[in-house]
C-alpha cells in the first residue's frame, strides 16, 4: 500500500473524502440537468457501475431548480457544477446538494463570495476549487507564457486564499490539464503547500482509447506517489465508461478491491483460439459482478493455467477446446463453443461455495 499524503478530511453527503478515507471515483452527467428523467437514468446507471460521487452541470436557473428532485431519488452524493453566476450556487445549496464545484474568483467580488460561503457554511457543504489549464486568468497566461503547472498552482492558491479569508476550510482542490505531464507537475507542486484533499483528473482526455491511457498515466502516477483522494476520468464516452476506467486504475494499484479483476494474455502465434474475441466475451459476461473475483483468459493450453495461477477461475484455449481451471488447477475440458457457458457455471459455483464457507465461519 502506498503512503498517502496527509490531508484534511471533508464530508460530502454520506462520504468522507481525504484523510484515511478510501479513494473515491466520480463522474459527471452528460444530460441536460433540466431533463430530470434522463439525468436520473444516467445517475442510476452510474450508481450501478460503482460511481461514488456524481456531478451535474448547472448553467441556468431552470437546471438549479431541478437539483432537489434529482437528489431525492439518488443514493450517491450530488455535486453542482457552477460557473460565474453565484445565484446558481445559492439555489443549488437551497436544493440540498452535497457539494459545490466552483472557483471563488470568478463568481464575483468578496461580498458575493462571502454570501455563498455563508450559505455553504450553514450546511457545512464542501466546495471544490477546480482550476483548469485551459481557462487560466489572463495575467497568469501572460506572466508564464501560456498554460503551465506553475500558473495552475498560482491560480489555485488565489482561490484557496479567498475561502481561507472567509474562514472556510471545507474544500478540495483539482488542478486539471489535458497534458498529463503538466497535470502531474501541478499536483506535485501544490501537494506540500496545502493540506486540502485533491481531486485528480486529466481534463479533456479524449475518446476511450487515448483518454484511458492519458488518464491512467496522469492519475495513476500521482496515486502511486500517495497523492489524490478522489478521481474523475474524463472521456468522450458514456459516463459509465469513466467509472469503469477509474475503478480499474484504483484496482491496478491495489487501492480498491471488490468486483471483477480480469486478466487476459495478449495472444501470439501459439494460440489456437481467437483469444481477442474470447477475452471480450468473457469480460462482458462477468462485467456486472459485484463480488470480488479474479478471472483469467489465456491463449495457451500448455502454460496458461500456470501463468494465471492467481486467478480464481480461468480458461486456457486450445485447438477447438478450452481448459477450465480453478486456482491454477485444470478442472474441466469443454468444446470451444461452450467455454463462456462453462465459465459461468464455474464462477457461480465458486461464489456460492465461498458464500457458504463465510456463513459457516460466522
Amino acid at each position: 500500500m502506498f503512503e498517502r499524503r496527509k490531508t484534511r478530511q471533508i464530508q460530502l453527503g454520506t462520504l468522507r473524502v481525504g484523510g484515511e478515507a478510501p479513494i473515491t471515483v466520480q463522474s459527471m452527467t452528460k444530460t441536460d440537468t433540466r431533463d430530470v428523467e434522463a439525468t436520473l437514468l444516467q445517475i442510476w446507471a452510474l450508481e450501478a457501475a460503482g460511481c461514488d460521487i456524481v456531478r451535474c452541470a448547472v448553467p441556468v436557473k431552470e437546471a438549479a431548480e431541478k437539483l432537489g428532485e434529482i437528489r431525492r431519488q439518488i443514493r450517491i452524493p450530488l455535486v453542482a457544477d457552477i460557473h460565474f453566476n453565484y445565484r446558481l450556487a445559492l439555489m443549488a445549496l437551497a436544493q440540498g446538494v452535497d457539494g459545490l464545484r466552483l472557483n471563488p474568483g470568478n463568481i464575483g467580488g468578496t461580498p458575493i463570495v462571502m454570501e455563498v460561503v455563508a450559505a455553504a457554511k450553514e450546511r457545512k457543504i464542501p466546495i471544490r476549487i477546480g482550476v483548469n489549464g485551459g481557462s487560466l486568468e489572463k495575467d497568469l497566461l501572460a506572466r508564464h507564457g501560456g498554460p503551465t503547472a506553475q500558473g495552475i498552482v498560482e491560480s489555485a492558491l488565489r482561490h484557496i486564499r479567498i475561502l481561507e479569508d472567509c474562514n472556510y476550510p471545507e474544500m478540495k482542490i483539482s488542478l486539471k490539464a489535458s497534458d498529463p505531464a503538466m497535470m502531474i507537475e501541478a499536483y506535485r507542486l501544490l501537494a506540500d503547500q496545502v493540506e486540502y484533499p485533491f481531486h485528480l483528473g486529466v481534463t479533456e482526455a479524449g475518446t476511450p482509447g487515448v483518454g484511458t491511457i492519458k488518464s491512467a498515466i496522469g492519475i495513476g502516477t500521482l496515486l502511486a506517489e500517495g497523492i489524490g483522494d478522489t478521481i474523475r476520468v474524463s472521456l468522450s464516452a458514456d459516463p459509465t465508461d469513466e467509472v469503469r476506467v477509474g475503478i480499474d486504475i484504483l484496482k491496478a494499484l491495489g487501492l480498491r478491491r471488490g468486483g471483477l479483476t480480469f486478466v487476459a494474455c495478449p495472444s501470439c502465434g501459439r494460440a489456437d483460439v481467437d483469444l481477442v474475441s474470447l477475452a471480450r466475451q468473457v469480460e462482458e459476461e462477468f462485467r456486472g459482478l459485484d463480488e470480488e473475483i479474479h478471472i483469467a483468459v489465456m491463449g495457451c493450453e500448455v502454460n496458461g493455467p500456470g501463468e494465471a495461477r492467481a486467478a480464481d477461475i480461468g480458461v486456457a484455449g486450445g485447438r477447438g477446446i478450452g481448459l477450465i481451471f480453478r486456482e491454477g488447477q485444470v478442472i474441466r475440458k469443454v468444446p470451444e463453443a461452450e467455454i463462456v457457458a462453462a465459465m459461468r457455471e464455474e464462477v457461480d459455483r465458486f461464489l456460492a461455495e465461498r458464500r457458504a464457507a463465510r456463513r459457516a465461519a460466522e
